[in-house]
């Protein structure tokens, strides 16, 4: 193993493209409880491109190389790690330096690759899976028949979304910015497809459930969609917030949140202890990978790009030129 390898850094978190800067650092080492990932693809999320212009909440014990999952083989194992052996194909969510050639994880949240897929499939997993089963089936507690609605269905949160919603028995109704991607929606299992470009959603819905609204929303939108989110959802019905890229402060009328006994819940995953995070994971592993390695549920791989091209990556995915998951190879 070499003394050092190539990562992508942000030393200067300033929103250009060119902050994504190619380092050479040293190789780390394992700790007792960890293993050392050869990474061979790493998945890209809205957080990196946050960290990029310097507006995501860091921990402050983050590095400033960004990358929260990645797939490879497993390179060296710490001493008291027991399930993992060196040579195992497994991807992982990582707190940092997923964009890198090694990357050191907690073995607790590893995860292993099915047979079935390969390393760059694989990578598009576990940020999505882990968001999406927190959201919808931990906190929002949707049961099979309850109606789901994805905002930004084609993105990789949402396209996870429909999928494992629908694996376990709900109709789902998804939004999107345009033609394709609400094809891609209906692709994924949505039953109605919306382009909130050139259909009033909350309309679209209404019309759709017979005006009865749906009982969970999962909203990767924000400020400027929760009046109407509201006002969509059924008596005890859930709105769970991923991400707010169109703001994080509102006025919300509580009157409607006691009258119709509304939750309203958001998800973090990154600051959760490694502990939490475990659980997590082996709870994915119990009740998500199976329907993996069936093919009810499928990675969904949008476009892939060079290791050192991180910043073409960046740039599709803030276009909203990426459906599903955009992965950087570094095979």
């Amino acid at each position: 193993m070499k003394s050092t390898h190539r990562v992508i850094d942000i030393p200067e978190a300033n929103g250009r493209l060119d902050a994504l800067v190619l380092k050479e650092q040293p190789t780390p080492r394992p700790g007792a409880q960890d293993v050392l990932i050869e990474v061979h693809a790493a998945g890209v999320n809205r957080a990196d491109v946050m960290q990029r212009y310097g507006t995501y909440p860091m921990p402050p014990t983050a590095s400033s190389v960004p990358g929260l999952e990645v797939a490879g083989v497993i390179a060296a194992c710490g001493a008291e790690v027991t399930r993992w052996r060196v040579g195992d194909r497994v991807c992982a969510l990582v707190f940092d330096g997923g964009y890198a050639e090694f990357c050191v994880v907690p073995a607790v949240q590893c995860l292993p690759v099915p047979a079935q897929l390969s390393l760059v499939e694989a990578a598009a997993l576990p940020e999505v899976v882990l968001t999406v089963w927190i959201s919808i089936i931990e906190q929002a507690q949707l049961l099979a028949g309850e109606t789901l609605l994805v905002h930004g269905g084609a993105s990789g949160v949402g396209s996870m979304a429909i999928q494992i919603a629908t694996a376990y028995g709900s109709p789902v109704i998804a939004t999107a910015g345009s033609p394709q991607r609400c094809e891609a929606c209906l692709g994924f299992g949505a039953e109605r497809a919306i382009d909130y470009r050139s259909e009033d959603f909350e309309a679209a819905v209404r019309a759709h459930t017979g005006g009865k609204g749906v009982d969970v929303i999962l909203d990767m939108v924000g400020a400027s969609y929760v009046s109407r989110n509201i006002g969509l959802l059924r008596i005890a019905g859930r709105l769970c917030y991923v991400a707010f890229p169109e703001g994080h402060e509102v006025t919300l009328d509580l009157r409607q949140v006691t009258m119709r006994r509304l939750r309203i819940t958001g998800v973090n995953l990154r600051h959760r202890p490694v502990p939490e995070k475990g659980r997590l994971i082996e709870a994915i592993e119990k009740r998500v990978w199976p329907l993996i390695e069936r093919g009810r549920v499928k990675p969904v791989v949008g476009a892939t790009f060079p290791f050192t091209e991180a910043a073409r990556a960046h740039e599709a995915l803030e276009a909203s030129r990426v459906i599903g998951k955009a992965i950087l190879t570094m095979k």
